[in-house]
């Protein structure tokens, strides 16, 4: 279902993370001359730079867009945070009408 496509996708990403396969997220996690975190940070830091490009051009900004939030959920798998606590700390954030 479209709606479980995230959760499947984050737990795809902690699979990665914890029986690592020559994929490009499992050598982005990888811990070698350059740690995990600084190489995650860094794409962050790319897509988020093409996302204000593309909005800026008014061209794939939904793509540039969701680039940003797969790099996001590869940091939060890597830092070892769950999905859950990712919905949970949306809930409280939202405010009853």
């Amino acid at each position: 279902m479209k709606n479980d496509i995230l959760r499947e996708i984050y737990m795809v990403l902690e699979t990665r993370r914890d029986k690592p396969i020559d994929s490009y997220t499992s050598n982005l996690m990888k811990d070698d001359n350059k740690t995990g975190e600084d190489k995650i940070l860094e794409k962050i830091g790319e897509e988020a730079a093409e996302l204000i490009i593309a909005s800026k051009n008014d061209e794939h900004v939904l793509e540039e867009a969701v680039d940003l939030l797969f790099h996001t959920f590869l940091l939060l798998v890597y830092k070892g945070i769950k999905f859950d606590e990712i919905l949970d700390e949306f809930s409280k954030r939202r405010k009853p009408h």
